[in-house]
C-alpha cells in the first residue's frame, strides 16, 4: 500500500506549478522590454542643492551608496549619467551643501559613491538620490535601510526621455 502525505510544502508546489502552467502555456519570464520608469519618492527631493560638483567622494567616506540607472523600455544600462547623492551622516546635515555629491555611471550604467556613514534623521536612516540632467526626466529617490548599522545601501534608476 502506498502512502502519500499532503504536506504544506506539497500544496505550495502544486499550487505554483498551477500558476505558471496556467493560461494555456507557460508563463514568459518578465523582460525589460516592458520595463517601466522609475517614479520620483515623495521627499526625495527635500534638500536638493543644483549642480553639486562631481567628487570622488563626500567627506572621509566609510559608507557606499551604490546602484544602476537604466534606460526605460528596454532596460539598457545608461553610461555617463550624473547622479547626485547626498544624505544626513556623521559629519554633516543634508541641508549642509558638504553632504551633497555627484557621481557618474560606468559603462554598465553602474555608479557608486563613498561618503561618511549615514545616521537617522526623522527616525529613519535614509539617503536621497537624484537624477537630474537633461536627458531623461528627473527622479528623486530617497531609499532607507534597513538598519543604522548598515554600511552600504543601493539604489536603481529607470529613468524616461524627457
Amino acid at each position: 500500500m502506498i502512502h502519500h502525505c499532503i504536506t504544506r510544502r506539497t500544496i505550495l508546489a502544486g499550487g505554483a506549478a498551477a500558476l505558471v502552467t496556467s493560461a494555456g502555456g507557460l508563463i514568459v519570464p518578465a523582460t525589460a522590454a516592458g520595463l517601466a520608469p522609475t517614479k520620483s519618492m515623495r521627499g526625495g527631493s527635500n534638500n536638493y542643492l543644483p549642480g553639486a560638483p562631481i567628487v570622488e567622494r563626500i567627506g572621509g567616506g566609510g559608507f557606499l551608496m551604490s546602484g544602476t540607472v537604466r534606460r526605460a523600455g528596454d532596460g539598457a544600462p545608461l553610461a555617463g549619467q550624473r547622479i547626485q547623492i547626498w544624505a544626513h551622516t556623521t559629519e554633516g546635515n543634508e541641508r549642509d551643501q558638504r553632504s551633497h555629491g555627484a557621481t557618474l555611471t560606468d559603462d554598465q550604467g553602474r555608479f557608486q559613491l563613498d561618503m561618511p556613514q549615514i545616521v537617522p534623521t526623522f527616525g529613519q536612516p535614509h539617503a536621497h538620490l537624484a537624477y537630474d540632467s537633461e536627458d531623461f526626466k528627473t527622479v528623486f529617490l530617497r531609499p532607507v535601510m534597513g538598519s543604522a548599522r548598515d554600511t552600504s545601501l543601493e539604489a536603481h534608476f529607470v529613468l524616461e526621455p524627457a
